[in-house]
This record gives C-alpha cells, sequence and structure tokens, in this order.
C-alpha cells in the first residue's frame, strides 16, 4: 500500500515568508491530510526567524499560527494527530530547515 500525503491548499496569493516550503514538509507527515494557509494580519512585536504554534482545536484538526516579522497567518491543518503530535512534528519540520 503507498504512503500517502497531505496537501497544502494555496488559494492566496500572499504568504509569510518561508511558510509554504514549511507546510509541503509538514504536509508529508503521517496523519496530516490538509494544511490551508488563512489570513494574513500585521503585530506589533517582531519576530525574526519563523515560528508555528498551535492555537486552537477545530473540527478535524487544530488551526495553527505562523508569525515571521512583524506579520502573522492563521493555517488549518487538518488531522488525525493528537495536539502533542502535531506540535512535535511542526518542531521536527522546523528544525529541520
Amino acid at each position: 500500500m503507498a504512503a500517502t500525503t497531505g496537501r497544502v491548499v494555496l488559494n492566496h496569493s500572499t504568504h509569510i515568508e518561508g511558510l509554504i516550503p514549511v507546510l509541503e514538509k509538514l504536509a508529508k507527515v503521517a496523519g496530516i491530510s490538509t494544511l490551508t494557509p488563512g489570513v494574513i494580519a500585521p503585530v506589533k512585536g517582531k519576530s525574526p526567524h519563523l515560528h508555528l504554534r498551535v492555537s486552537v482545536p477545530i473540527k478535524g484538526g487544530f488551526k495553527v499560527i505562523a508569525r515571521r516579522g512583524k506579520t502573522v497567518q492563521e493555517v488549518f491543518v487538518i488531522t488525525q494527530l493528537s495536539e502533542a503530535e502535531l506540535k512535535a512534528a511542526i518542531d521536527a519540520v522546523l528544525a529541520s530547515k
């Protein structure tokens, strides 16, 4: 049986710099089926590196907040993973950049 990979939905023309390659790596993690980048918003603080933080549970997965510079972007992750497993997968992908 072939290993299935998730997909990254690219329905916006703008994304935080460096986000899409990270999402494509996350899509290869077993148990993650769909990653959808959402709304981009400005914030006051500044984060020099890309950070992803699991925010709240949604139906079928979690909302993740991606942050870099003075910008944040929501990412909706449809997954069978638990919150702890998703955090571990995100940490592993960010560490391998």
